[in-house]
């Protein structure tokens, strides 16, 4: 199997492990189980608590459920302005992540040449890491948030568990972690310039080897003078070069 034929079928597994990825975290944002609470000493009784980035919702045994949106933007702590912005900064990026992949693979031949592909391939698995490294951070933030208030023996409100969306979250950035970062190697390793690289180098010349001997003039005795062309009946020329030796000069009074 050729290498192009490898690199292609590598693109296209990278491509398909971050979509699914991506697909993982943008579920996770509509869905309200985040985290949940069940609060009750008799079953017929039991409240079931649970929230996410955006509301608070609660559900009895009977199966009748409420939700509340968070009345105030300005009012919420700072953490959760800081996790809703890293949730969309994750979605975003990995939808651009999915374009510039598409464009780049080899399979689509919609990029142009192959450096240009590989480069654009090269710039969605960055982009698919960036949006990887922004959901990782969203979900741990929130579980140690969660975890940490939850064994906390002074905290006195209620006490949440983790819901089934932060480990779904959790699965989605190791995709995009794991398959941007095969994108990015492979794609790298053929779209940018190696220059580590030990190929053959450029052979010295005039004008890139500036050495002592480039600028010696020629010994004293000896110069090279031009004699007057001869021509010959047939109307052709020639230039010849005559040398003539001369005494190097002793002293200055025999010059004189």
């Amino acid at each position: 199997m050729e290498y192009r034929m490898v690199i292609m079928y590598v693109e296209i597994g990278c491509f398909v492990t971050c979509l699914c990825g991506w697909i993982l975290v943008c579920s996770t944002l509509p869905t309200e189980y985040w985290t949940f609470s069940e609060v009750g000493t008799v079953v017929m009784t039991t409240g079931n608590y649970y929230s996410n980035l955006w509301r608070d919702c609660v559900s009895d045994t009977t199966g009748v459920s409420d939700c509340k949106e968070y009345p105030s933007m300005l009012a919420l702590p700072v953490y959760l302005h800081a996790l809703r912005a890293l949730a969309i900064c994750a979605v975003i990026t990995g939808f651009f992540g999915g374009v510039l992949t598409l464009i780049g693979m080899k399979c689509t031949k919609i990029g142009g040449s192959e450096i240009i592909n590989s480069r654009v391939a090269f710039s969605g698995g960055i982009t698919y890491l960036v949006s990887g490294f922004c959901g990782m951070i969203t979900y741990s933030w929130w579980a140690n948030r969660v975890v940490t208030q939850f064994v906390d023996p002074n905290y006195m409100d209620q006490k949440f568990e983790l819901g089934a969306a932060v480990f779904i979250g959790w699965g989605g950035s190791i995709l995009l972690l794991s398959g941007g970062m095969v994108l990015t190697y492979f794609s790298g390793k053929e779209g940018l310039p190696s220059r580590l690289s030990k190929g053959p180098r450029r052979p010295a010349s005039y004008v890139t080897a500036r050495t002592r001997r480039t600028y010696m003039h020629p010994p004293p005795s000896s110069r090279v003078t031009l004699v007057p062309p001869l021509y010959y009946s047939d109307g052709r020329s020639q230039t010849t070069r005559g040398t003539t030796k001369t005494a190097p000069i002793q002293s200055w009074d025999t010059f004189v």
